[in-house]
């Protein structure tokens, strides 16, 4: 999944803390909403909690490693996604031991999957992009991902869960091969398959689509995701074999011509 880039105000970080506070207290606040409302188990209010300590964590920490005072107005956007994420995520653990709301779970997810791009766009617009805001977006779009894939998984076979997975176990490998770790050139099609797994994922916590078809659209979705990554992954290595090269041909002794007697 391709980020969108996101803003930041870039300044001395006497306040940094300050976002993180509150987001985790919008995120508890969601929670207590959620709870009251449509009956989520403990379980899945801890789940969301949790969720909502290690993102307001993170972030706390990504800004002080950024030197960032304030989130600035596209990183604020990403944060309240972030936050219904954690709805999302309650929600889903809840459903593991009863039903839960599909119109509340759907709206929620709906919203956090619309104001994808929001973010991005608020950022270009204001002027100030910032690597920390790019990676923010990514990583809440991806959990999100992952999230829903659970929730189809749980229903459709466990395989599905593979659409969301497939992003964490990029990652993982990149830690074993660090080749994966290099830029990928812009690629328009990622940006079709990233909101086609937002498209499909949304249909099927909806349950709009009788099961035949849902199984064809994850298939989609999962088909064209593994394409995604098995293209991006085999350009990597063929650039990393080109550095390769590249570096010890540089690091070869260079022979003078031989002189001519």
């Amino acid at each position: 999944m391709e980020a969108s880039v996101t803003s930041a105000t870039t300044a001395p970080t006497s306040d940094s803390s300050r976002a993180p506070v509150v987001g985790l207290a919008a995120q508890l606040a969601l929670l207590a909403l959620l709870g009251s409302t449509l009956g989520l188990t403990a379980t899945g209010l801890i789940a969301g909690a949790a969720y909502g300590l290690v993102l307001c964590g993170l972030l706390g920490a990504g800004l002080d490693r950024a030197r960032m005072s304030h989130l600035g107005p596209a990183n604020a956007v990403t944060l309240a996604r972030a936050i219904l994420v954690g709805g999302v995520t309650a929600m889903v653990v809840t459903s593991f031991a009863h039903p839960v709301s599909t119109p509340a779970l759907v709206a929620i997810a709906g919203v956090a999957l619309a104001l994808d791009g929001v973010d991005g766009q608020v950022a270009r617009r204001t002027g100030n992009t910032t690597a920390l805001g790019a990676r923010f977006d990514m990583e809440i779009d991806a959990f999100l991902i992952l999230v829903l894939s659970v929730y189809a998984g749980d229903r459709f076979g466990w395989w599905w869960v593979a659409i969301g997975a497939f992003r964490y176990a990029f990652v993982a490998a990149a830690w074993v091969y660090p080749w994966l770790n290099a830029a990928l050139p812009p690629q328009f099609s990622r940006k079709v398959v990233a909101a086609l797994q937002g498209i499909v994922l949304a249909l099927v916590t909806a349950d709009l689509l009788p099961t035949a078809l849902t199984m064809v659209a994850l298939a989609i979705a999962l088909g064209s995701l593994t394409w995604s990554f098995g293209r991006d992954i085999h350009w990597l290595y063929r650039a990393s074999r080109i550095r390769a090269a590249a570096r010890e041909r540089w690091a070869a002794p260079h022979r003078s011509p031989a002189l001519v007697h």
